[in-house]
């Protein structure tokens, strides 16, 4: 049965169905609607936003609907703009109690209608149940609150710009909102208006705090190079991976660092011939298995668009990240019923706020993060600049 939510946050339960508004009493056999939202999750529900890689309404709607459609998203921003203006935050209050409910019955139709559209067009995407989870996880992040303090941040007043960027991050937005189809290679990005935790520099995320007690931060050692090792067959190497390749494919004869960074030359230019000589490291293989009519197809089910060129970068960094988030997803199944919680992501790094009575699980989720031997990179503090690596 066709539907749509009234609100995405979980509290705020309402839907639209069959023209008419519910509250109190939801209908059963929901199964389609345009997106996922806190307040009806059943799991069986299908999503046209998914189904359509995540494209804007206007996009995907019928010709004939789109003035409609303009006229009615025209009077839903001006309604988004009155509450800004007026200051209602509305993470705190339920949209549908703020609005006409002839406007809700206008606006839900011509979803239904855009949404039935999708469905009716769109084939669901090979990667579907990956991206449905992905979609609960970063929705569950948006509405939980960062802990932004200066406490500790003397050393950020020092100077005019610290002093204004500190200011400018304290009475900002304190909610992480990510979008999920920012890049091609599935590596998220953060919409307008959220809280920059990908961009922000690192001497300010001092400002960071957790709810709890610590951060539990996590990101594999080595992540490109390991998923690439994974993909051609090699065993992962169970110490420092560019300490592995400085003694392994260099002969010792450079440093960490420049191992590092030789490695990777070779690894995403084509014509590098670097470390040619080692048969079993075979990237023309791996571009015949995974690339195909100009297109590149992972592991993880995802299919992007590319010059082959280019390919093998993007098998290898959509491969990290799927991996990564698949294993962020895990984590935060396993610490549903408990006072932990995945407070965020940041590139390949699943940062956990970590109350102190549940240290004993620490094993548990580095076993879950760690489940096809990729090395673990483990650090904890207490704010998301001071963090110390410890050993398990």
């Amino acid at each position: 049965m066709l539907f749509q939510t009234l609100d995405d946050k979980t509290e705020c339960v309402g839907v639209y169905v069959d023209g008419k508004l519910h509250f109190d009493h939801i209908p059963q056999n929901l199964t389609k609607t345009w997106r996922f939202t806190g307040s009806v999750t059943d799991p069986q529900i299908k999503y046209a936003w998914l189904y359509s890689n995540g494209a804007e309404m206007e996009d995907v709607c019928p010709p004939s609907l789109l003035p409609e459609l303009a006229r009615i998203k025209k009077t839903y921003w001006a309604y988004q703009k009155s509450f800004e203006i007026a200051r209602i935050p509305l993470t705190e209050f339920c949209f549908f109690d703020m609005v006409p409910q002839y406007f809700l019955l206008e606006y839900c139709e011509i979803k239904n209608k855009v949404t039935q559209n999708v469905f009716n067009n769109f084939e669901q995407p090979d990667n579907y149940d990956l991206l449905d989870s992905i979609d609960k996880l970063t929705h569950k992040i948006r509405y939980q609150k960062l802990n932004l303090n200066n406490e500790g941040c003397k050393n950020l007043y020092y100077s005019t710009f610290g002093r204004t960027t500190a200011a400018k991050f304290l009475s900002g937005s304190r909610y992480i909102d990510y979008n999920m189809f920012g890049t091609v290679t599935g590596r998220l990005t953060t919409n307008k208006k959220s809280f920059p935790i990908l961009t922000c520099a690192k001497k300010f995320r001092r400002l960071i705090k957790p709810h709890n007690d610590v951060f539990l931060s996590l990101d594999y050692n080595g992540a490109d190079v390991r998923t690439f090792y994974d993909l051609v067959g090699i065993p992962q190497p169970n110490v420092d991976v560019h300490d592995w390749n400085r003694k392994h494919l260099f002969s010792g004869q450079l440093t960490r660092d420049n191992a590092k960074i030789k490695f990777f030359k070779w690894l995403f230019n084509p014509d590098s011939k670097i470390v040619s000589d080692h048969k079993s490291l075979n990237r023309e293989k791996l571009l015949d298995e995974w690339y195909e009519d100009g297109y590149i197809n992972t592991p993880f089910k995802r299919k992007m668009q590319v010059d082959k060129r280019k390919a093998l970068s993007y098998l290898i960094q959509s491969s990290t990240n799927d991996r990564v988030l698949t294993r962020a997803i895990e984590i935060d199944s396993f610490l549903q019923h408990h006072k932990s919680f995945i407070s965020h992501l940041v590139h390949d790094e699943v940062v956990i706020d970590l109350h102190e009575s549940e240290k004993h699980l620490i094993p548990s989720i580095i076993n879950i993060f760690e489940k096809d031997k990729y090395k673990t990179n483990v650090k904890i503090g207490e704010n998301y600049l001071d963090l110390e690596e410890v050993k398990f």
